[in-house]
Protein backbone atom coordinates (compact mmCIF):
# COMPACT_ATOMS: atom_id res chain seq x y z
CA UNK A 1 0.00 0.00 0.00
CA UNK A 2 1.56 3.08 -1.64
CA UNK A 3 -0.44 5.89 -1.62
CA UNK A 4 -3.61 4.82 0.77
CA UNK A 5 -3.93 3.46 4.15
CA UNK A 6 -6.64 1.14 5.69
CA UNK A 7 -7.04 4.23 8.30
CA UNK A 8 -7.83 6.57 5.73
CA UNK A 9 -10.46 4.37 3.93
CA UNK A 10 -12.12 4.08 7.22
CA UNK A 11 -12.10 8.17 8.22
CA UNK A 12 -15.37 9.39 8.75
CA UNK A 13 -16.38 12.47 10.02
CA UNK A 14 -19.73 11.43 10.43
CA UNK A 15 -18.31 8.66 12.29
CA UNK A 16 -16.12 10.62 14.37
CA UNK A 17 -18.73 13.68 15.17
CA UNK A 18 -21.57 10.90 15.87
CA UNK A 19 -19.14 8.93 18.22
CA UNK A 20 -19.62 5.55 16.43
CA UNK A 21 -16.93 3.33 16.33
CA UNK A 22 -15.99 2.88 12.54
CA UNK A 23 -13.00 0.06 12.94
CA UNK A 24 -13.03 -2.80 10.40
CA UNK A 25 -12.93 -6.57 11.57
CA UNK A 26 -9.65 -8.46 9.97
CA UNK A 27 -11.87 -9.53 6.77
CA UNK A 28 -12.86 -5.92 6.05
CA UNK A 29 -9.57 -4.86 6.49
CA UNK A 30 -8.46 -7.76 3.98
CA UNK A 31 -11.01 -6.15 1.50
CA UNK A 32 -9.71 -2.96 1.81
CA UNK A 33 -6.21 -4.02 1.09
CA UNK A 34 -7.05 -5.41 -1.61
CA UNK A 35 -9.30 -2.52 -3.00
CA UNK A 36 -6.19 -0.26 -2.42
CA UNK A 37 -3.59 -2.56 -4.20
CA UNK A 38 -5.34 -3.55 -7.11
CA UNK A 39 -7.25 -0.07 -8.00
CA UNK A 40 -6.39 2.86 -5.79
CA UNK A 41 -2.78 2.96 -5.71
CA UNK A 42 -2.63 1.82 -9.64
CA UNK A 43 -4.91 4.79 -10.47
CA UNK A 44 -2.98 7.02 -8.08
CA UNK A 45 0.62 5.89 -9.78
CA UNK A 46 -0.93 6.12 -13.19
CA UNK A 47 -2.39 8.90 -13.16
CA UNK A 48 -0.19 11.13 -11.33
CA UNK A 49 -2.40 13.06 -9.42
CA UNK A 50 -3.83 13.07 -5.58
CA UNK A 51 -6.75 10.75 -5.22
CA UNK A 52 -9.48 11.81 -2.36
CA UNK A 53 -11.20 9.19 -0.97
CA UNK A 54 -14.74 10.56 0.31
CA UNK A 55 -16.00 7.18 1.70
CA UNK A 56 -14.90 3.98 2.44
CA UNK A 57 -15.37 1.49 4.75
CA UNK A 58 -18.68 1.90 6.72
CA UNK A 59 -19.82 0.30 9.97
CA UNK A 60 -23.46 -0.65 9.79
CA UNK A 61 -24.27 1.91 12.43
CA UNK A 62 -22.30 4.47 10.13
CA UNK A 63 -23.51 3.11 6.96
CA UNK A 64 -27.13 3.92 8.58
CA UNK A 65 -26.75 7.49 9.59
CA UNK A 66 -25.77 8.11 6.16
CA UNK A 67 -28.44 6.64 3.94
CA UNK A 68 -26.13 3.88 2.55
CA UNK A 69 -27.85 0.59 1.07
CA UNK A 70 -28.73 -1.76 3.07
CA UNK A 71 -26.59 -4.21 1.15
CA UNK A 72 -23.64 -1.31 0.14
CA UNK A 73 -20.08 -2.98 -0.49
CA UNK A 74 -18.76 -0.27 1.48
CA UNK A 75 -20.09 -2.38 4.69
CA UNK A 76 -17.59 -5.10 3.67
CA UNK A 77 -14.50 -2.89 2.98
CA UNK A 78 -14.91 -3.98 -0.95
CA UNK A 79 -15.60 -0.49 -2.11
CA UNK A 80 -14.62 3.47 -1.80
CA UNK A 81 -16.13 6.79 -3.26
CA UNK A 82 -13.40 9.17 -4.68
CA UNK A 83 -12.53 12.12 -6.24
CA UNK A 84 -9.38 13.92 -8.31
CA UNK A 85 -8.73 17.16 -10.16
CA UNK A 86 -10.09 14.60 -13.27
CA UNK A 87 -12.65 12.66 -12.21
CA UNK A 88 -13.76 12.17 -15.52
CA UNK A 89 -10.14 10.67 -16.60
CA UNK A 90 -9.69 8.32 -13.39
CA UNK A 91 -13.12 7.04 -14.19
CA UNK A 92 -11.78 6.27 -17.81
CA UNK A 93 -8.52 4.72 -16.77
CA UNK A 94 -10.34 2.61 -14.19
CA UNK A 95 -12.63 1.42 -16.34
CA UNK A 96 -10.49 0.44 -19.39
CA UNK A 97 -7.28 -0.70 -17.22
CA UNK A 98 -8.13 -2.26 -14.08
CA UNK A 99 -10.11 -5.05 -12.65
CA UNK A 100 -13.13 -3.74 -10.36
CA UNK A 101 -16.33 -4.89 -9.67
CA UNK A 102 -18.64 -1.87 -10.02
CA UNK A 103 -17.57 1.49 -11.30
CA UNK A 104 -20.79 3.90 -11.15
CA UNK A 105 -20.35 7.59 -12.86
CA UNK A 106 -21.86 9.30 -9.33
CA UNK A 107 -23.97 12.23 -10.40
CA UNK A 108 -22.28 13.39 -14.00
CA UNK A 109 -18.42 12.65 -12.13
CA UNK A 110 -18.74 14.35 -9.17
CA UNK A 111 -17.75 11.56 -7.53
CA UNK A 112 -17.26 8.15 -8.40
CA UNK A 113 -17.63 4.82 -6.98
CA UNK A 114 -15.55 2.31 -7.20
CA UNK A 115 -15.86 -1.17 -5.57
CA UNK A 116 -13.50 -4.47 -5.93
CA UNK A 117 -14.59 -8.15 -4.59
CA UNK A 118 -11.43 -10.45 -4.87
CA UNK A 119 -12.12 -13.03 -7.52
CA UNK A 120 -15.74 -12.03 -7.80
CA UNK A 121 -15.52 -8.36 -10.24
CA UNK A 122 -18.44 -7.84 -12.36
CA UNK A 123 -16.28 -5.22 -14.30
CA UNK A 124 -20.30 -3.56 -14.32
CA UNK A 125 -20.18 0.31 -15.19
CA UNK A 126 -23.21 2.42 -14.17
CA UNK A 127 -24.22 5.93 -14.53
CA UNK A 128 -26.66 7.54 -11.87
Amino acid sequence: MKHFSIEELCRSETAQKQGINNLPADDVRAALTDLINFVLDPAREALGIPITVNSGFRSPELNQRVGGARNSQHLRGEAADITCADNERLFNFIRDRLEFDQLINEQNLSWIHVSYRKGKNRKQVLSL
